[in-house]
C-alpha cells in the first residue's frame, strides 16, 4: 500500500525554501502530480531535476480525488498543490478514503509556511495592483499632497480608537495608517524625477536602520538600563543626526 502526501507551500515564500521534510517527500515519491505545470512550486520542483506530471486539469475535485487515491494504493504520490488550495480536493480525498477497506495512508506535508509580518507583502501587491494600468482611477491620480488629509484623519482616528479601548477599532485604524504609508511609497516610486524616487523597501530599510542605530544597548555596546535612560540616549542620537543632516 502506499502513500498520498498532499503538499503545501506559502505563496508569499519563494517555491524552493521547502522544508527537508517536504523535499524528501518530493524526491522520494514514485509519482510527482499537479493541476498546472506552471505553478512556481512545481516549476522549483522541475528545477531540482524532479519529473511532475500534469493532471486533472479539468476534473472536479471528487474526479480527482478518486484520481489521487487511486493511483497511491500501489505506490507513493506527492500531490504539488495549486496556489488557489485546490479547493473541495482535501474534503474529497478524505471521503474517497473513507470508502475503501484499505486506503492509502494520507499526509499533508507543509513545505513552506508563513512568517511574521508576510501578509505585508500582500499589503504591497494590492497596492501595486491599485496604482498600476488598470487598476483604480482614483488611486492612479493621487499625490502627497492630495493624500496629507487623510493621514492626519487617520493617526487621529487611530488615537481615538486607543482612547476608546476597542483593540478590535484600533487594528482597523492601525491598518487604515499603514495604508497612508504604503500609498505614498508608492506615489513615490512613480515618481518621474529620480531625486524624488524611493519606494516601500527604502521606507522600511530607513526605519529598520534608525531602530538599530537608537538602540545601541541592545545592537551594540551601548549602555541603558533603564526607560529614562533610553529616552535621554535616543534624544542625543536624534540630535546627533540632525546636526549630521545640516552640516551637509
Amino acid at each position: 500500500m502506499g502513500r498520498l502526501s498532499l503538499l503545501v507551500t506559502s505563496p508569499r515564500v519563494a517555491p524552493g525554501l521547502m522544508s527537508r521534510s517536504a523535499w524528501y517527500a518530493v524526491e522520494s515519491a514514485s509519482a510527482r502530480l499537479c493541476r498546472d505545470l506552471t505553478e512556481p512550486v512545481v516549476d522549483a520542483v522541475v528545477e531540482s531535476g524532479l519529473s511532475v506530471d500534469a493532471v486533472g486539469e479539468e476534473l472536479s475535485p471528487p474526479e480527482l480525488a478518486r484520481l489521487l487515491v487511486d493511483r497511491s494504493r500501489e505506490s507513493d504520490v506527492v500531490w504539488l498543490g495549486s496556489s488557489d488550495a485546490d479547493p473541495g480536493l482535501t474534503d474529497a480525498i478524505a471521503s474517497e478514503v473513507s470508502r475503501l477497506e484499505t486506503p492509502p495512508e494520507v499526509e499533508m506535508v507543509v513545505g513552506s509556511w508563513d512568517v511574521p509580518g508576510s501578509r505585508l507583502l500582500d499589503a504591497v501587491a494590492v497596492m501595486d495592483r491599485l496604482r498600476s494600468p488598470g487598476g483604480c482611477p482614483w488611486d492612479a491620480k493621487q499625490t502627497h499632497e492630495s493624500l496629507a488629509k487623510y493621514l492626519t484623519e487617520e493617526a487621529a482616528e487611530t488615537v481615538e480608537a486607543i482612547e476608546s479601548g476597542d483593540r478590535e477599532h484600533l487594528a482597523e485604524e492601525l491598518g487604515d495608517v499603514l495604508l497612508q504609508v504604503l500609498f505614498h511609497a508608492r506615489v513615490a516610486e512613480d515618481a518621474g524625477d529620480d531625486a524624488d524616487r524611493f519606494d516601500i523597501d527604502d521606507v522600511a530599510g530607513g526605519l529598520v536602520a534608525k531602530l538599530v542605530r537608537r538602540h545601541p544597548h541592545v545592537f551594540a555596546d551601548g549602555d541603558a538600563s533603564s526607560p529614562e535612560e533610553v529616552e535621554e540616549a535616543w534624544a542625543r542620537i536624534k540630535a546627533e543626526e540632525k546636526a549630521e543632516r545640516s552640516a551637509r
